[in-house]
């Protein structure tokens, strides 16, 4: 017969047939969007305040830089709290952030200064959250549908960001430069009521003790320094996206030139960036078939630069859709590759602080490149800003290619 445990069968929709999830992941997707929304209005709003490109490359910055300052602590940070009351306390902070900067704006007493000081704040609440957010996902899904709810958090990213900018634009056309916040104010009321709904399993186990993080966080560094595979990954990091943040930090006036179109072209720009991406993660698995990490990083970083040409030749609306189009389809090829190979340089009794580690090299190189373009951008002029950036980045392919990345199919035990 048997051994009389009973086999529970497998669910059709996978993830999504557990309710906790379901609910959760259509809140987070909204107030993704949202985000999506307020980042791009904040690059299109800076523009009117001020369009020097030092002062629009700053919205970059302010988006970036807090994930650079607090990508590793926030991990540590996950560790000390309750996840569900943690987070239901940042988004309420959201809100009534995005209903005050709503507000300043409709009552016309924005200024360049508070438009950054506020997306700082933003992005510090949202750098702390993120790995909260990513600590509840295991609670919400039985281990067999725990890759399912990775993968539909993925898709939800990037509907959010396919969707979001689009709306962004229509918003800011159709119903004034403020509305934008006060969506996202809305729009993330559903994260804290999904979260108040939700009742978070008993949690076992002592949370790490401050002492104890500080140890961890020590080891994880003295690692990270002297794992050369891990190294070679954050070497082809900031050989590639100081120069790519280029096009990121300057998209907002790329749009602009255009002068017969406003918000709507700037956030249908970056709706295509995330069909790009879409169409590069397809392309990654082609290109994995016919050449290694290394390689396809050096291609996806050729993608990049060409991509930044086309932008500084944008004279009309088919140059700028295919650059925003490359641009999406190859940051996400390198992005994935990188990823990879930091994951595989890694063993499991480090990996996330050794990827946090990582992440904040990519966060720094894009906060630093954003704030060097710019600059350039307002000496040079904004094609001498796309150009140099192309150049750069071609410069680097030979300067870094000794640095080799591991492949997916090796695998790594250090």
């Amino acid at each position: 017969m048997g051994s009389g445990r009973r086999v529970r069968p497998v669910a059709r929709l996978g993830a999504f047939s557990h309710a906790p999830f379901a609910v959760i992941w259509i809140a987070t997707t909204l107030s993704l969007t949202g985000l999506a929304i307020s980042d791009t209005s904040s690059a299109w709003l800076m523009t009117t305040l001020n369009p020097d490109p030092r002062a629009v490359s700053m919205v970059q910055v302010a988006s970036t830089l807090p994930m650079f300052l607090c990508t590793i602590p926030a991990g540590a940070l996950a560790d000390m709290v309750e996840a569900r009351r943690f987070l239901i306390t940042l988004e309420t902070l959201v809100v009534v952030l995005m209903g005050i900067l709503g507000s300043v704006i409709f009552f016309d007493r924005l200024t360049p200064v508070v438009l950054l000081s506020t997306n700082f704040v933003l992005s510090v609440i949202w750098s702390l959250a993120a790995p909260a957010w990513l600590s509840i996902t295991p609670l919400l899904v039985p281990p067999r549908d725990l890759a399912g709810a990775n993968a539909a958090n993925s898709v939800g990213y990037n509907l959010s960001r396919a969707v979001g900018p689009a709306v962004a634009g229509l918003a800011i056309a159709k119903l004034g430069s403020y509305s934008p916040y006060w969506l996202f104010g809305v729009a993330d009321l559903s994260s804290i009521a999904a979260l108040v709904w939700w009742r978070a399993p008993k949690r076992f186990g002592a949370s790490l003790t401050r002492k104890r993080i500080i140890c961890a966080l020590r080891i994880g560094f003295r690692h990270a320094f002297k794992n050369k595979r891990l190294k070679a990954a954050m070497v082809r990091t900031v050989a590639v996206y100081p120069f790519a943040s280029a096009y990121l930090a300057l998209l907002p006036l790329i749009a602009r030139q255009q002068p017969t179109y406003g918000a709507e072209l700037y956030g249908i720009l970056l709706a295509i960036v995330s069909a790009g991406a879409v169409l590069g993660s397809v392309a990654l698995s082609w290109l994995q078939k016919r050449m290694g990490s290394s390689g396809i990083v050096a291609v996806a970083t050729c993608g990049l630069a060409i991509a930044l040409v086309l932008f500084g030749l944008a004279g009309d609306l088919f140059l700028v859709g295919a650059a925003a189009l490359i641009a999406g389809a190859a940051w996400t090829i390198v992005l994935s590759e990188l990823y990879v190979s930091a994951q595989l340089a890694l063993p499991d009794w480090v990996r996330g602080r050794g990827l946090s580690i990582f992440l904040t090299a990519i966060f720094g190189s894009i906060a630093l490149g954003s704030a060097i373009w710019g600059f350039i951008a307002a000496k040079a002029g904004l094609e001498v800003a796309l150009f140099t950036a192309a150049a750069g980045a071609l410069l680097a392919i030979p300067l870094s290619w000794r640095w080799k990345l591991r492949s997916a199919e090796f695998a790594v035990s250090v």
